[in-house]
Parts: C-alpha cells; sequence; structure tokens
C-alpha cells in the first residue's frame, strides 16, 4: 500500500520535473521568436513569462530574432490608417489607425516593426511609433522642405549588440539645382543633416515607392528609371528597372505582372552601372512565377502591392491576394474600400522599443 502511494508520488514529481523542463526550455529558446501578438497573450501563461516578456533584455532579443512579415498596414488618402494580418490568430497590432499618436497621420514607411508617419499640423511633423506597443518618438523639424508627399524610407536594422534601437530616416527632395538632395536623420545623433550629394538630371521619383537593402536606398522613377543612394559612401546612381521596388534572398529587386506570370528582376550586382563598358556581369537575374488564374476572380492581378522576401501582395481591382513565391500558395486578404485607391506598407509585429 505505501508502495504505492511512493510511486505515485514519484509520478507525479517526475511528470512535474519534466513540465518545468519543457517551460524553461520554451522561456529561453522557443519565446524570442514569436510576435508581438503572441507574446502578449503567453504573459498569461505563468508569472514568471509574463516579468520576462516585459523585461527590456527579451524586448531587445524578439526584435533581433523576430522578422517575419506580418502584415501590412493600408491607407488611402481620404482614410486613416487599417492593419490587414497574414495569420489574425499570430500577428496583430492593438490599435490600427494609430490614433495612440497625438494628431491624425499619413504612414510613410516602415522597417522591423518600426513605422514612420507624418502629422496634418504646424510642419506636418514625422513620428516614429511601434504599432504593437504604442510607443512613439516625434523627430525634429528638418532643415529642407520634404515637400507636401516627401520621398522619406526608414532604416531599422535590429542588432544584437545595440540595446537601443537606432534608426535613419532618409528623404530624397527637389533641389534648386534641377536634380534630388538627400537629408537624413539619425536617433544616435537626434538631429538631421543634409548630405553634399547632389544628383542632377531629369528624373521624377515617386515618392512612396523608396526600398533599402544593403545599406542602399532605392526609389522608382519614372521612364523605368531608379535612383539609388548610397548611405555609407553618400553617392547617388542610376538603374534601368521598372515595376515595384521590394526585396527578395537579402537583395534588392523589381517585381511586375506580365500577362499570366509575376516577373521579379533581382539586382545581382547594385554597382554594375560604375563598371567598365563591355562588363561580362550581369547586372540583374530574372525570375518568371506562373500565376493560377483560378484563385482570381475573372483573371489575373493588375499589379503587384508589394514584395517581401517570400510574400508577394497582388491587387485585382479592390481585391488583394498574397502570394508565397515557394509554396506557390495564394490567398485571398479581403477587399478595398471604396475611398479611394490604398498604398500597402510592410509590418513585422515586432516589441522593438524607441
Amino acid at each position: 500500500m505505501d508502495k504505492g502511494k511512493n510511486a505515485t508520488v514519484f509520478m507525479k514529481s517526475s511528470n512535474n520535473k519534466i513540465y518545468m523542463e519543457l517551460k524553461d526550455i520554451i522561456r529561453e529558446h522557443a519565446l524570442q521568436f514569436l510576435p508581438a501578438k503572441s507574446l502578449l497573450r503567453c504573459r498569461g501563461v505563468c508569472r514568471d513569462w509574463k516579468y520576462l516578456i516585459a523585461t527590456p533584455f527579451f524586448v531587445h532579443n524578439q526584435s533581433y530574432s523576430f522578422r517575419n512579415l506580418s502584415g501590412f498596414f493600408s491607407q488611402s488618402s481620404t482614410s486613416e490608417p487599417s492593419f490587414i494580418s497574414l495569420n489574425p490568430i499570430a500577428y496583430g497590432v492593438p490599435d490600427p489607425s494609430l490614433s495612440f499618436l497625438p494628431e491624425p497621420v499619413d504612414i510613410r514607411s516602415s522597417s522591423n516593426g518600426l513605422l514612420c508617419c507624418q502629422g496634418h499640423s504646424g510642419y506636418n511633423p514625422y513620428y516614429i511609433c511601434n504599432p504593437a506597443t504604442k510607443h512613439w518618438h516625434k523627430l525634429p523639424k528638418p532643415n529642407n522642405d520634404h515637400g507636401s508627399d516627401p520621398a522619406v524610407v526608414l532604416i531599422f536594422e535590429p542588432s544584437i549588440l545595440n540595446f537601443a534601437a537606432e534608426y535613419k530616416l532618409v528623404c530624397a527632395f527637389p533641389s534648386e539645382l534641377d536634380g534630388y538632395e538627400f537629408e537624413i536623420y539619425s536617433s544616435c545623433d537626434k538631429s538631421w543633416k543634409t548630405s553634399g550629394e547632389i544628383f542632377l538630371g531629369n528624373l521624377k521619383i515617386l515618392p512612396r515607392s523608396g526600398v533599402y537593402m544593403n545599406g542602399i536606398v532605392y526609389w522608382a522613377g519614372r521612364n523605368n528609371r531608379i535612383l539609388a543612394f548610397d548611405l555609407s559612401a553618400e553617392r547617388s546612381q542610376i538603374h534601368n528597372g521598372h515595376g515595384t521596388l521590394g526585396v527578395m534572398d537579402g537583395k534588392f529587386c523589381t517585381a511586375s505582372i506580365l500577362r499570366q506570370n509575376l516577373s521579379v528582376q533581382l539586382l545581382s550586382n547594385a554597382y554594375a552601372n560604375t563598371m567598365q563598358m563591355y562588363s561580362n556581369i550581369k547586372a540583374w537575374e530574372s525570375h518568371l512565377f506562373t500565376l493560377d488564374r483560378s484563385v482570381f476572380a475573372e483573371g489575373y492581378p493588375e499589379e503587384v502591392s508589394l514584395l517581401v522576401n517570400d510574400t508577394v501582395i497582388l491587387r485585382k481591382g479592390k481585391a488583394l491576394y498574397s502570394y508565397n513565391l515557394k509554396t506557390k500558395e495564394t490567398k485571398h486578404l479581403g477587399n478595398e474600400s471604396d475611398d479611394g485607391k490604398r498604398r500597402v506598407v510592410p509590418y513585422v509585429n515586432s516589441l522593438v522599443d524607441i
């Protein structure tokens, strides 16, 4: 009789030991790879997890470890922002309209969990915010006039060595010399700096087309041209190319619809235009993906709205679809409202603190 009781106690103790070990493994090696929405639910599992997820060290590790595209913010010129999640169970933000900011805003750019928004009052200030935590920071007034629809690109590259979120905001603005100049805000310096570089040439860039990759900012221009600005060298150059600008396989790319196909052009050499004439090195690699017409209502998509790594957002009329370049899976995400064509901005569901 006593032996049976002791066996039961031993089994319970053994199970508790296994449970505790598994819980510790999840806490130490898995939690940091989860998105912000999932982590907010995990706080209810136990007191240890609740305190852990709130620590600056964990927040830093999560912002470095989790980089998956979680969805995108959508906004037209006449509407407030909204958020469309690629997985509503795992990814989400508490206030998609960004009403926690001190004034109504237009979303301008995003990078690894941070959004750059612009207010409507005064000097139209820029706000950098994390919509998952509702934390925000107002930037000082730029030294130059960026215009009513500024061509800004937010750059935030999480580093395991830097606990503070160090970011930059780069704006290409029209120069009085008939070209473009570049102004850069640094969160480290907490100030704006105008680059000495001036791009001279007959080029009109599309303000909300900017993409950053491998130290270079790119903007789409008219007449199938792309303006590139190297941040470290502070030098600009022109590439030939057309389509929506994006990122794939760690490289800059363009994407467009070509009949029943999705055409992706990957920039294999960012400095091809600086090479000597008749060089055999190719600047672009071509990739073609055949789309399944049966997934789309009456024909193929009309344009590419977004391309980030393996995920492409396609638009047909008011309908938005996601297409996975690896699995070839297509999903209908929803329809846009009737208040005008919306621009989509990618978002990573990160806890990054600013």
